[in-house]
């Protein structure tokens, strides 16, 4: 008669410590296995409705697809960026379930102007979603319609301009032009580019600068006239001529660039769940349902461009470098 095999209580146990041990050794790799079973929380510095929050919808509208899991938007606007950026490295878990989505171009020249409460390499972009050239505008019904128009007002009086932030790419590109033509702008800070477009558009301000992305999506109610950087989309920013070949400058292209990013601590801790965010985040981009969601909400289709943590690192350097350089127009002004 065949007898089962006798498993002893101390074979038992000691397979129960094996086990037990595993577990604590390799606890990344458990969790991982499961990452993500719930919904993934953003945390995003400025309002609700504005160019980030529309780029935030139609990209993670599709990475889900992806990731297989939502993502939970949270609007913390305030000083200049800076709120969301201290609640997030604050509060927020470093596990990989929670990021930040930013633009990297006015929100690290922040951190030039005055240095955060954290360390600036606490925290990375590792997938930028798009980038567009700030620029120079004015509202369709302002009585400045061309440059001359403002160059010659700007000689008779202190314009007003506006900007969604003082320390922002457009601000330090307007600053400059005002430094070469010898002329003093007065720069208002109307928190967003919803409120820097209306603020044209209604004339609170005389004009305004801000990304361009906000301002072809504004449509007709605004006139383009200047470029901080190259025109690639054209009769879309009313062909709009390039600072630089307009007034014989040689500034850096002043870029805006939104992007997510996640704690340093999140991606050394977690490796595995932070490859799968970055490995969906690249594979959204090959989908075709992507570029739909992106121009459904007003993008521009030539903005929507690809990058990863190291061209991200480049870009957040390139920002600080501006920032350290332009820093007493910034100041000044």
């Amino acid at each position: 008669m065949s007898m089962k095999p006798m498993i002893s209580r101390r074979a038992l146990l000691g397979t129960g410590a094996a086990a037990a041990t595993l577990t604590l050794a390799t606890p990344g790799l458990l969790r991982a296995s499961t990452f993500p079973d719930r919904n993934i929380s953003v945390y995003v510095p400025t309002s609700e409705g504005g160019g980030a929050d529309r780029n935030f919808r139609a990209f993670s509208s599709v990475w889900k697809e992806k990731l297989g899991t939502d993502f939970e938007p949270g609007f913390y606007p305030g000083a200049s960026g800076r709120v969301g950026y201290e609640i997030y490295m604050g509060k927020a878990e470093p596990d990989c379930y929670n990021l930040i989505f930013g633009n990297m171009g006015p929100e690290v020249l922040n951190w030039a102007m005055q240095a955060p409460s954290f360390d600036v390499n606490d925290y990375f972009y590792f997938g930028q979603v798009d980038k567009d050239p700030c620029c120079l505008f004015v509202g369709a019904e302002s009585p400045l319609q061309t440059m001359d128009d403002i160059i010659a007002a700007a000689k008779t009086r202190r314009l007003n301009v506006g900007t969604s932030r003082m320390a922002h790419p457009a601000s330090i590109g307007l600053l400059a032009l005002g430094d070469k033509l010898g002329v003093d702008f007065n720069l208002i800070p109307l928190q967003g580019g919803k409120g820097t477009v209306a603020g044209a558009v209604t004339g609170e301000v005389d004009f305004s600068v801000l990304t361009s992305g906000s301002v072809i999506a504004a449509g007709d109610s605004v006139k383009t006239l200047l470029v901080f950087g190259d025109n690639i989309v054209g009769e879309a920013l009313d062909n709009a001529p390039n600072i630089n070949d307009a007034y014989d400058m040689d500034l850096p292209e002043m870029l805006s660039a939104r992007a997510f990013g996640i704690h340093q601590k999140a991606a050394d801790d977690f490796p595995d769940r932070f490859e799968l965010l970055t490995s969906t985040f690249r594979e959204t981009f090959d989908d075709p349902k992507l570029m739909e969601a992106y121009v459904a909400q007003k993008g521009q289709p030539e903005y929507l461009q690809y990058a990863g943590i190291e061209e991200c690192a480049a870009f957040k350097q390139s920002m600080l470098e501006l920032g350290a350089r332009y820093k007493s127009l910034l100041t000044g002004a």
